[in-house]
């Protein structure tokens, strides 16, 4: 659980920050054109599902091996290298129209976001003191969450004005600014080159705290996933809403993130605790009950608000509590199995919902669903509410700083 021994260095974390914002971007820009490419061609739903399902799975299934990478290899090395291949099958796929060519390369793109995931979510606590973890994970998450919020509106601009490989080439062109940022960022991780490094022993299920709140919160997340789905019939059929109101109804919830990503990441750390977790996990659910039961799609802008707000926090605390009570040789590992358990989560969530929306109506799914999602939670609170202390520190620090500006 080691943290920077020196000052906060908030220039490194803008560079990560910037360029996590600039990815995202790129990555939601290409899945809404790809996704657009695939439904103008006359394929149907089965395509679009496997173009979501090839951008998750990998996540999860290389999440082991990704967060061994993170914790042996140089942070600079696989910041630059991956990104780079990545932009090339950007560039592919710019020309590429057969759908099983490009469920395919997004797979790829998506073996490539496993690496880069664990590795640059791992800096941040080599960047940051301990009290101000929490505001830097907030500065990132901010970044991505704004990204989320401009891609598809800007794959709707340039799919229309410029066709569907200029969004696809902006996309390629983000990895390169992952790759300038991480060229810049004088953080580093493991940064020795030629010595190989033993890796500090660590496995999730050995932290029973910790253990509980991932799970807590990967059967959220997938319930999450399922509203995804459930929450286009609930708005447009059950509710009777047109496609302008349904696009701010799915806006509010990212825009409840921006404003918990703010909130929360003002939060003291004696206050970002386990137990702290399950209850913004368990408000994040309480939204989706609540919707349930309204009678027009505008009650459903201010909940959504809310249960983004909580999903912000979520992201701030998860990112603090992980890095915190692990040793920081097992970051990488640790933050690949958090990700592997919501990718996971996610793509379960996805499969499920759809037979679930042909057989049972979308406002008792909504209900079902947020009522579950609020439940288990908080049962998992007797578990965690004597939280064990935070895991030792054990090996050697893997944090490497270059020796400009030190």
């Amino acid at each position: 659980m080691s943290f920077t021994s020196g000052g906060t260095r908030w220039a490194d974390i803008g560079l990560i920050a910037g360029s996590r914002g600039v990815s995202v971007c790129g990555d939601f820009l290409a899945a809404t054109t790809l996704a657009l490419v695939l439904q103008q061609g006359g394929h149907g739903g089965l395509a679009v599902s496997a173009l979501l399902l090839a951008a998750s799975v990998p996540l999860a299934l290389l999440a082991p091996v990704a967060g061994r990478v993170a914790d042996r290899a140089d942070s600079r090395t696989v910041l630059v290298c991956v990104p780079l291949v990545q932009a090339g099958i950007c560039v592919v796929l710019a020309y590429t129209s057969r759908p099983a060519a490009v469920v395919g390369l997004v797979a790829l793109l998506a073996c490539g976001l496993a690496f880069t995931q664990p590795v640059l979510t791992a800096l941040l606590p080599a960047m940051a003191r301990r009290e101000d973890l929490a505001k830097a994970s907030g500065l990132s998450q901010t970044a991505g969450n704004l990204g989320m919020l401009l891609a598809p509106a800007l794959a709707g601009v340039l799919v229309g004005q410029a066709g569907t490989r200029a969004p696809l080439l902006i996309d390629a062109a983000s990895y390169l600014a992952l790759v300038g940022a991480a060229l810049a960022v004088r953080t580093r991780r493991k940064g020795v080159a030629g010595v190989k490094v033993a890796l500090v022993p660590w496995r999730l299920r050995d932290d029973r705290t910790l253990a509980v709140m991932v799970g807590a919160l990967a059967v959220v997340i997938a319930g999450v996933s399922a509203i995804n789905v459930v929450e286009v019939f609930f708005i447009r059929d059950t509710l009777a809403a047109s496609t302008t109101v349904f696009g701010l109804v799915a806006a509010a919830w990212t825009a409840g993130m921006l404003l918990g990503n703010a909130v929360f990441g003002r939060v003291p750390p004696h206050r970002i605790t386990v137990p702290a977790v399950l209850a913004v996990v368990a408000g994040s659910s309480a939204p989706l009950l609540a919707g349930a039961a309204v009678t027009g799609p505008y009650w459903l802008i201010p909940l959504w608000i809310a249960g983004g707000l909580c999903n912000g926090g979520i992201n701030v605390f998860t990112t603090v509590i992980v890095a915190r009570r692990t040793p920081s040789g097992a970051h990488g590992r640790a933050f690949a199995a958090l990700s592997a358990a919501v990718q996971g989560a996610g793509v379960i969530g996805l499969l499920a919902a759809g037979p679930l929306v042909e057989h049972v109506g979308p406002r008792l799914l909504m209900a079902a669903i947020g009522a579950f999602g609020l439940v288990v939670p908080l049962a998992g609170m007797p578990l965690v509410r004597r939280e064990p202390p935070s895991h030792p520190v054990r090996g050697g620090s893997p944090v490497q700083r270059d020796s400009v500006g030190e």
